[in-house]
């Protein structure tokens, strides 16, 4: 039986880019770019790349990037991507809970919930940042975004996505936000690239700031940032409240 995260990503690599959370590639690759000082000389891993948004565009602006997926629907329309813009970009198919690189990137990303809170329980998704930072060198930085715990506290989870999406994007309903684990248990319905419809049961987990640094901190990063996440225009100037639906976090591995 396929868990509900690799049931969404099948044949949805056209409907995924067209949705408003992938609407921010240009933006975000321009704060990674940034963050790393421009420097072209390192490696970077993109941790469920998905159609390949993020490892497409920093190889056109000179980066060298991997990217990796679960799915492989999804990685077939991201090497359709890069064949059409002449990209010889490695994409591999990989469990984010088991990875096989070994100090090998100076940089890894996981963008907009790639991967990272998907997972069904705390441990595997802990399994997915001590797999992120395995691949990191010494002193190599890891930038990701995650569900903002302190958002549902304050909001309606439910409102918030549906009020985002747009006509053929994903909907969701039957909202269940658990404050004892912090997950989001909802019905999502979407309408793959064949227009057959599915309704997924999905449980995605919200982190608390706090929580997030704890974890990095036992991995050994020495420097941890967390900002609000802006699609489409991270900043340092971004301070995390209650009003960010995802969190910005920035670590640099001891």
């Amino acid at each position: 039986m396929k868990h509900w995260y690799e049931e969404l990503f099948e044949n949805y690599g056209l409907k995924y880019d067209k949705e408003n959370f992938a609407q921010g590639t240009i933006g975000e690759c321009d704060f990674i770019e940034k963050e790393i000082n421009y420097n072209k000389t390192g490696r970077i891993l993109d941790i469920g790349c998905g159609t390949g948004r993020h490892t497409i565009e920093l190889t056109k602006r000179g980066y060298t990037v991997t990217g990796i997926d679960l799915s492989g629907s999804m990685l077939e329309q991201a090497r359709t991507k890069a064949s059409a813009d002449k990209l010889p970009i490695d994409f591999q198919k990989h469990d984010a809970r088991d990875l096989p690189f070994v100090d090998e990137f100076d940089l890894v990303i996981m963008m907009c919930e790639a991967a990272f809170p998907l997972m069904e329980t705390d441990e595997m998704n802990f399994q997915i940042l001590q797999n992120a930072t395995k691949a990191l060198r010494t002193k190599g930085k890891l930038i990701f975004t995650t569900l903002n715990g302190l958002f549902p506290l304050f909001h309606s989870v439910k409102e918030f996505l549906n009020s985002e999406s747009k006509e053929g994007n994903a909907t969701y309903s039957k909202h269940s936000f658990d404050l004892m684990t912090l997950r989001d248990f909802n019905k999502t319905f979407v309408e793959d690239d064949s227009g057959n419809k599915k309704e997924l049961h999905c449980n995605e987990r919200y982190y608390m700031p706090s929580e997030i640094t704890w974890l990095l901190k036992t991995l050994n990063y020495v420097i941890i940032d967390i900002f609000g996440a802006k699609l489409g225009a991270f900043s340092r100037n971004d301070k995390l409240t209650t009003e960010d639906f995802e969190m910005l976090v920035i670590a640099e591995k001891q």
